[in-house]
């Protein structure tokens, strides 16, 4: 990456949630507000680095999509208004608001609270909000909730969709409604935090302008709800955390653990500002909530002057009070350090190996990492060891990944017994006679196995509880085909290695395949009468429907594969074919396309989501539908005649009632 686009990277960090807010307020769409902010990035990484970074690159940013913005707005309403008229409007609008901190400060709270708006579930306003104002990747926001980046993708777009379609304004709450939404506003305004003081991934340990931006994000909350304990805490949390920045990295960039910083250089001003907050949520009262409780740790910490005061037994009284409050598996594991600190590595271990199942930890790096300095303090090193190179593996910031290879490294290993699980599961891949699909099939599961145990851990020490547990974590919830699917790769590896008590612990489930009902006729009939039913649906749902095809078959259609007079198109190695209700739509729905995808979105993708060359239409611009999106319009459609009134699946237009 050159230094102009670590640059325009750093600018877009802290300048994103300003630009796309204060656009947000002129459109009144947040996705498309996202689209035209994301349209003056690319306009920075096109133009900059020929001509340079602008002196004041935020201000750059800022003009080109309020002028896209304009733009866009004046195709828009061409017929509505005069273009002269419409013109000096927004200019007067943009006058009136102008670009002073005061209005930009509003914005970016106007835009925090629609994004936790309550027509959202709680899961999509936070990752909603991380995307907007905190400037994450969706990849940075499925590491912040242990859950997968695809997971993230759909609640992100899901949320847009809602907040457009129920057109939330573009406003501050007032009344009870502010205390009623305030506490998934201060969750994403701590995951914000979170992300620029531990890094999930990147080269560097910290990311300051997220602590920075998280920091006024809640210096602008306390003032909006100066009477919210929970907001004074947040506040005082991070002040308290954020004066250790300086102490948590050493020369190399090398994360430095609590115990080891030199306190010296602890920011004594956070500090302060720390216990001020702190006194403003005491003086409020109430029990305390998660963050007062979490800021009352960090109190603990900033007022130890050296590592050995540290009241180790209040701290972990705290995380009980804590546990019991908000009974979370990464509040359980920070409270097995501080049992280990107070109470000995015992304690704290006996209470990390009752996590080592939990789904959500399952590739959490901090989970062996804090087990293995237990285990090394018990003296057990070389148990130490494989932990401390597991969560190398598990660490997705190159910092604690080093740090964490540096740890194993520093205990000998002894010589080896044998093959490590690694080794091993290499071997049984690589050998004759697999084709590519089962090797990719057992491939997944012995990935899982080896992220669980550690590649390293030698092959002879591997037991069927460490299977049995690793399964558990990974797919304890999972349907019964793709449990019993991973069961056969481990029995496969078992009996390779001569090893088949690797799954004694794993018993096959039952496969139940409940029969799929189709939809009624009469449903059928009121379906297909709607008059505002769009051209895209009425072919989408007939085709589906006349030719019993999957769904990812006919959304994987393209014109050039149809065969319009023999009612047929490919599709792959089979053919989709379909009856007279289809035939009279198809031709409307191509309407003099010759290529690219048949069924296509509404708007053409935005620059940051540029689609591959297959699932673009090269006539229109607009890329292929989704099967995501296809499935939520029927599910919307069909809500009225779905007696549970959650509408049905596309999947049911292809079975007989």
């Amino acid at each position: 990456m050159t230094d102009v686009h670590r640059t325009i990277d750093a600018v877009w960090k802290l300048q994103a949630a300003r630009i796309i807010a204060g656009l947000t307020r002129m459109v009144h769409d947040v996705g498309l507000a996202e689209e035209l902010a994301q349209d003056a990035l690319v306009s920075a990484l096109e133009q900059w680095p020929a001509s340079g970074v602008p002196d004041n690159p935020g201000a750059w940013l800022t003009a080109v999509a309020k002028r896209r913005a304009v733009d866009h707005i004046r195709r828009s309403r061409r017929l509505e208004h005069g273009q002269g008229r419409l013109a000096h409007e927004l200019e007067r609008q943009d006058r009136e608001h102008g670009s002073g901190g005061d209005t930009e400060q509003d914005d970016v709270l106007r835009l925090m609270f629609v994004s936790c708006h309550p027509v959202l579930p709680t899961e999509a306003r936070v990752a909603l909000t991380l995307r907007l104002l905190g400037g994450l990747t969706t990849g940075e926001i499925a590491r912040a909730f242990l859950v997968g980046e695809s997971q993230i993708v759909r609640r992100i777009a899901a949320a847009k969709r809602t907040l457009a379609e129920e057109r939330v304004p573009f406003e501050l709450p007032g009344g009870p409604e502010l205390a009623a939404r305030l506490s998934s506003v201060l969750e994403v305004v701590y995951l914000i935090f979170n992300e620029g003081y531990s890094a999930t991934s990147g080269d560097d340990l910290t990311r300051p302008e997220l602590c920075l931006e998280a920091l006024r994000l809640g210096r602008l909350l306390a003032g909006l709800a100066p009477h919210e304990a929970e907001v004074h805490g947040l506040v005082a949390l991070m002040e308290l955390q954020a004066s250790r920045s300086a102490a948590r990295t050493g020369p190399s960039g090398e994360p430095v653990l609590l115990h080891e910083q030199n306190r010296g250089r602890w920011d004594r001003l956070l500090i302060r500002r720390g216990f001020t907050a702190m006194l403003r949520a005491r003086e409020i009262g109430g029990p305390p909530g998660p963050y007062v409780l979490q800021a009352a740790i960090a109190v603990c910490h900033a007022q130890a002057r050296s590592a050995e005061e540290t009241d180790w037994a209040r701290i972990a009284a705290l995380y009980g009070a804590l546990a019991r409050l908000l009974p979370t598996p990464v509040v359980q594991l920070n409270r097995a350090v501080a049992l280990g600190m107070a109470h000995g590595p015992a304690a704290g271990l006996a209470l990390v190996d009752s996590l080592t199942g939990d789904p959500a930890l399952r590739d959490y790096h901090l989970l062996p990492s804090v087990r293995g300095d237990l285990l090394a303090r018990l003296g057990r090193l070389e148990e130490a060891r494989l932990e401390f190179e597991r969560a190398a593996s598990l660490a997705g910031n190159v910092a604690e990944h080093a740090f964490l290879h540096r740890r194993a490294a520093e205990i000998p290993a002894p010589a080896a017994p044998g093959p490590t699980l690694g080794q091993a599961a290499r071997e049984f891949l690589e050998r004759g006679g697999l084709d590519a699909g089962t090797v990719r099939s057992y491939g997944q599961t012995l990935r899982r196995l080896r992220l669980a145990v550690g590649d390293r851990t030698p092959l002879a020490s591997l037991t069927a509880d460490h299977v049995a547990r690793a399964f558990t974590a990974a797919w304890g919830e999972a349907a019964a085909a793709t449990w019993n699917r991973h069961r056969s790769a481990v029995r496969s590896f078992g009996a390779w290695a001569s090893m088949e008590h690797l799954a004694a612990g794993l018993d096959r489930r039952a496969e139940t395949r409940p029969r799929t009902r189709g939809i009624g006729p009469a449903q059928l009939e009121a379906l297909w009468n709607r008059p505002d039913l769009p051209l895209r649906e009425r072919t989408l749902w007939r085709l589906l429907h006349e030719s019993a095809a999957g769904v990812t078959a006919v959304l994987s259609l393209n014109v050039e594969d149809l065969d319009l007079d023999d009612r047929r198109a490919r599709a792959g190695d089979s053919w989709v074919s379909w009856r007279s209700g289809t035939a009279r739509l198809l031709p409307d729905l191509v309407a003099g396309r010759t290529r690219g995808p048949l069924f296509l979105t509404d708007r053409r993708p935005g620059p940051s989501r540029v689609p591959a060359q297959a699932d673009l239409c090269p006539e229109t611009g607009r890329r292929r539908l989704s099967y995501e999106r296809a499935e939520y319009l029927f599910k919307q459609a069909t809500r009225a005649l779905d007696p549970a009134g959650d509408g049905y699946t596309l999947r049911r237009l292809r079975y007989p009632t």
